[in-house]
């Protein structure tokens, strides 16, 4: 007896479907003659309308439940996505603790009050930054009063930008790594290979058109590929050791062919500065 009543409904379903598009087809054709009168084509146009809703019910329906079920589908997705990354993050996190309580441990052990990778960090804000001049120099709101003094490397985000040159008591200057002087105070630097060996340089000029720091004097046979991190090496100087500058870009040899010109993509946006750190080296003297 269900069964009946059940195909009883369809069947309903079905006549109706059907009388809703053969009125659909005929309110159409009485519409579209021209020796209708108004009326009757106003009467044609509401029939057709409501048999165009009543024909896509069924479709838009099933439509917005497969949209669900996308939705649904995708958010999924991206939830296991996001879980994964804070797994990821959670680990770098411990590894980081971990490895930060061994160096302290090993300091201590070795009775070392700092090493080549310490320092302290001076927060500042940029005011001052010369269109005609940008590549240069920046003016920043922190000076002698604060603890910054000439020397110091600065940085923006995560990436190396420059180093203080001048110092008043309540401001001071700094060169941009993208500065065109000559005379400028370069970084060292120094890649990581795949096999663990060290590649030292010094990061020489700055290609405006690839917008990418030249890393020189590289005169090894070491396999250097892109993308590996190019960071401070700490030699020389008030610069710590590890600081990223950015990551290798492509090599090419140089105009004798003896030795590597490495170009670095920077980890730093220069052409967005407006929140600066002076790094401020634990250890002194060398």
């Amino acid at each position: 007896m269900q069964k009946f009543f059940s195909n009883k409904k369809l069947i309903v379903l079905m006549v109706a479907l059907l009388v809703s598009v053969g009125l659909m087809f005929t309110s159409m054709s009485v519409r579209n003659n021209k020796n209708t009168p108004p009326l009757v084509q106003q009467i044609g146009n509401d029939i057709v309308g409501i048999g165009g809703r009543i024909v896509a019910a069924p479709g838009n329906f099933i439509k917005g439940g497969l949209d669900d079920v996308n939705d649904l589908l995708n958010t999924y997705q991206e939830n296991r996505l996001l879980k994964a990354q804070v797994a990821d993050l959670a680990q770098t996190k411990v590894t980081n603790q971990t490895l930060q309580s061994e160096n302290r441990a090993l300091k201590k052990q070795l009775k070392l009050n700092a090493t080549l990778t310490d320092y302290d960090q001076v927060p500042a804000t940029v005011m001052m930054r010369s269109p005609s001049d940008w590549r240069n120099i920046v003016v920043i709101n922190k000076g002698q009063g604060a603890g910054v003094a000439k020397g110091m490397p600065v940085m923006a985000g995560s990436g190396l930008v420059g180093r203080v040159v001048e110092v008043e008591k309540t401001n001071a200057k700094v060169e941009m790594m993208t500065t065109d002087n000559k005379s400028a105070d370069r970084f060292a630097a120094q890649i990581t290979t795949g096999d663990g060996s060290i590649v030292n340089g010094v990061i020489s000029s700055y290609n405006a058109a690839k917008n990418q720091l030249v890393l020189g004097q590289v005169d090894t046979e070491d396999s250097i590929k892109k993308g590996q991190k190019v960071v401070t090496s700490g030699l020389g100087g008030s610069t710590p050791k590890g600081l990223l500058i950015g990551t290798v870009a492509s090599v090419a040899k140089d105009d004798f062919g003896l030795a590597n010109t490495v170009y670095v993509k920077p980890a730093a946006n220069f052409n967005d500065l407006s929140v600066v750190t002076v790094i401020d080296r634990t250890i002194k003297g060398e």
